[in-house]
């Protein structure tokens, strides 16, 4: 699941996306997303610490993406947002005395979904979730227009 702030951060970001050349203000990408803005502007300042945009100031400023969007991914944003996924403390450790061949078992396919869930995200990009925000609003349209390629 993703957190509240890995959501709103994901909305901006898609903002950001769509308009790749464009420098967006905090205010301007809050507002189209109906995001708070004070919040907003903390994900974006730890996105930029993590390389994923570029800043700029004054009345033209506000940010963008710092590379493609194909070239950001799911990982890249939850590390860059401090969420980086990381093995779940609460599992019980096959090695620890005591535990159960099915305890076993279970732990190791908890580690397998956990690698899965990885790769997954690191295969995600930016621009394959623009991608399918845009298939959803050609899906939307009142005329039901349909969204090529």
């Amino acid at each position: 699941m993703l957190s509240r702030q890995a959501s709103h951060a994901l909305k901006a970001l898609l903002e950001l996306a769509a308009k790749p050349l464009e420098w967006q203000s905090t205010h301007a990408l809050a507002t189209a997303q109906q995001l708070p803005e004070p919040m907003l502007e903390q994900l974006l300042l730890r996105l930029r610490r993590a390389g994923l945009l570029e800043a700029r100031r004054g009345r033209v400023g506000g940010y963008r993406l710092s590379r493609p969007a194909r070239e950001i991914s799911m990982e890249l944003i939850l590390a860059g947002l401090g969420e980086a996924l990381t093995e779940n403390a609460n599992w019980p450790a096959a090695s620890e005395s005591g535990s159960s061949p099915a305890d076993q078992v279970t732990y190791a396919l908890q580690l397998r979904l956990e690698r899965i869930r990885q790769k997954a995200l690191a295969e995600l990009s930016l621009e394959d979730l623009l991608f399918d925000l845009r298939s959803a609003v050609a899906g939307s349209d009142s005329e039901g227009g349909v969204m090529l390629g």
